[in-house]
């Protein structure tokens, strides 16, 4: 007897889901697959509209962080996410979280909602961002902690045996697809220890996975619309024609960490291969 095959995404912020893996989601929805996203924070540190924090017009750190989570509400319908779960770190300081006290709630996520592919952000943060590279480290570690009987949770968590994640994928833009990104709607950079970080893009024979999502592209870009309070982030996009936003969001590109099921040199076009059909991942 074949099990229910479901998908986690661990993010850092929202709009992660819709930016980074909107159509990959919503392929996973049409194919019946169940799909959770964890988000860590609420993006409260951000900008709202372009106005700063501290600028007139700015509804402050609390009033951002609510005005985000609606649109992430929103993002997460859009998409037919089955689970949201909102952690509630602090932007931007993701990466000075307890680890103690966040891996815990990661493990007790995974082993309640018993994925068999977990994806997340690459150990670089797509761009350096440290509260992506921080969600990486911590979904890798949560991975190791929801498998180990030794690790023991408390509360109602308690209730959840041990679970083995199959599959563990990183996002991974492949170079050409990156400079094609960046040409159409601005260069990713992070200003980080006052030195700048910006992305690299994968070389294409790292590149394990490649799903095609031609058929979700406009609802990838629907759930992207939904972050009405970084529009100003968007504007560049919102001005391509369909035929270039089916070039951008008609495929996504992964690195597959590791996988109990499959192996080798032969690219992937679909996060379950090796899934579908069995009882891997009880």
């Amino acid at each position: 007897m074949s099990t229910p095959l479901r998908l986690m995404a661990i993010l850092a912020h929202p709009d992660d889901e819709s930016m980074g893996l909107g159509g990959a989601l919503a392929r996973c929805h049409d194919e019946g697959i169940h799909t959770s996203v964890v988000t860590a924070t609420l993006g409260q540190a951000g900008r709202y509209r372009g106005i700063r924090p501290g600028e007139p017009g700015h509804p402050g750190a609390d009033g951002l962080g609510e005005i985000r989570r609606k649109e992430l509400d929103a993002a997460v319908k859009v998409l037919g996410v089955d689970e949201l779960i909102v952690l509630g770190y602090v932007d931007q300081k993701l990466d000075q979280a307890d680890a103690r006290e966040i891996l815990p709630r990661l493990a007790a996520a995974i082993r309640r909602i018993r994925p068999q592919v977990v994806v997340t952000f690459a150990p670089d943060g797509a761009y350096g961002h440290p509260d992506h590279i921080a969600i990486s480290q911590f979904a890798g570690a949560a991975i190791v902690s929801a498998a180990d009987p030794a690790v023991k949770l408390a509360g109602a968590d308690a209730e959840h045996s041990p679970h083995a994640v199959d599959k563990f994928y990183y996002m991974a833009w492949n170079e050409v697809d990156k400079d094609a990104f960046e040409k159409a709607f601005r260069r990713m950079a992070a200003m980080v220890d006052g030195v700048e970080r910006s992305p690299r893009g994968w070389p294409a024979w790292q590149i394990t996975t490649v799903v095609d999502t031609r058929a979700q592209w406009d609802t990838a870009w629907k759930s992207v619309e939904c972050h009405e309070s970084q529009i100003t982030a968007y504007e560049a996009l919102a001005k391509l024609p369909p035929e270039a936003h089916e070039a951008l969001w008609g495929k996504q590109s992964f690195y597959r960490a590791f996988s109990r099921v499959n192996a080798g040199r032969s690219l992937e076009t679909d996060l379950f291969e090796g899934l579908r059909g069995t009882s891997a991942g009880r």
